[in-house]
């Protein structure tokens, strides 16, 4: 018997995509997951699912594919059975760390992104394809962005935002044949809940970087701290995409997830100071200045984004949210909780990160990647 809803879900086990997959079954017990997941990460989903409720857990079907392989790298015969049954899905395949390669970044934005075109066109019941796309392929445009812009002269400051961009493209081309629907959202922290997160990048630097320095030094700004800064934790953003790529209403539309009252980067570092039991920034540095001190040997081995955080830091850019509050509101999926609210459980996780690394002592292999970084 085929549940009501069965989804496709792509990117386990990146954070996102665990996350949207909770959030898929533990709102509606009719749903049914199956995850495409590489054979090499098999073990690593295994015992991710096993944090799920039994009854949750049985739910979930690990399917041995790639994303980014044509057919998902499926058989005939496995493809065109998914493509009968599956009714919604939610591409969470994406590499969006600044480390990766042009070939990487290709292969799994642009390559994964047409493959979940494809699958769809094949599905016979599909009522949504919700695609993960990010707020930032605005790239440097500065002022009012609006959630049916995509293409409006900017220049793209990275491989990830314009291989998104590239990606958005070729699913707005596809929204007049295919129920598709975008979301995009800020910079995606931890869990509002736990303040776990995979990866130590963006905004992480600022927490470092208190939690880091002596307990009575109050670090100054890296750059004016006069601009926006637009966080949305991790939980928030897959409860709002889930429910988003439920509603009909949702067909053909973008949705800018974002903080309805965000901050500025100084009121930011403040909250930071505070949760971390420091003083709060005293005076600013220039741009190119705070570049080199966020290259700092300690923080390279932490995180690799220095530039990307300053240049988020300078970019003057409100992102407009109508389509998502409104649908949001009618759905009563509460807005995007303040930074306050849980910034105190994301220094938390990085004080404990950070323990945890200098407890060790033991570098980590040639070539190996931190698991969060």
């Amino acid at each position: 018997m085929v549940p009501d809803d069965t989804v496709l879900l792509t990117g386990l086990p990146s954070l996102l995509a665990r996350t949207v997959c909770t959030e898929l079954v533990q709102s509606d017990p009719r749903t049914r997951v199956h995850a495409i997941v590489r054979s090499r990460h098999s073990k690593e989903v295994d015992a991710l699912l096993r944090n799920l409720a039994p009854d949750q857990r049985k739910r979930v079907n690990v399917v041995d594919g790639d994303a980014s392989a044509i057919d998902f790298g499926l058989s005939g015969a496995e493809f065109k059975a998914l493509a009968r049954e599956v009714t919604r899905i939610h591409h969470c395949a994406q590499l969006s760390h600044l480390a990766v390669d042009i070939k990487g970044a290709e292969r799994v934005n642009v390559g994964a992104a047409r493959e979940a075109l494809e699958f769809a066109n094949t599905c016979t019941r599909l009522s949504a394809l919700v695609f993960h796309s990010t707020a930032y392929v605005s790239g440097n445009r500065t002022g009012l962005v609006r959630e049916d812009e995509l293409k409006a002269g900017q220049a793209f400051r990275n491989i990830v935002e314009e291989t998104t961009a590239r990606a958005e493209k070729m699913m707005r081309g596809a929204m007049t044949v295919l129920p598709i629907t975008v979301v995009r959202p800020a910079t995606i922290v931890g869990d509002s809940r736990t303040g776990e997160v995979d990866r130590f990048d963006g905004p992480y630097l600022l927490i470092v970087l208190v939690v880091t320095s002596p307990p009575d030094m109050a670090l100054p700004l890296p750059g004016r701290g006069d601009a926006t800064l637009h966080l949305v934790p991790i939980d928030w953003v897959a409860q709002a995409a889930v429910a988003i790529g439920r509603d009909r209403r949702a067909r053909g539309r973008t949705f800018h997830l974002v903080d309805p009252r965000p901050i500025t980067t100084r009121r930011v570092f403040e909250i930071v100071a505070k949760a971390g039991g420091r003083p709060g920034p005293r005076g600013s540095i220039p741009a190119n200045l705070a570049k080199a001190v966020l290259r700092a040997p300690g923080l390279e081995r932490i995180t690799k984004s220095p530039r990307a955080l300053l240049e988020t830091l300078t970019t003057p850019v409100t992102y407009d949210a109508t389509n998502a509050n409104e649908l949001l509101a009618s759905l009563g999926v509460a807005a995007c909780p303040p930074f306050e609210a849980y910034a105190d459980k994301l220094v938390d996780y990085v004080k404990g990160h950070i323990r945890r690394r200098r407890e060790s002592k033991a570098p980590p292999p040639p070539g190996a990647e931190d698991p969060v970084a």
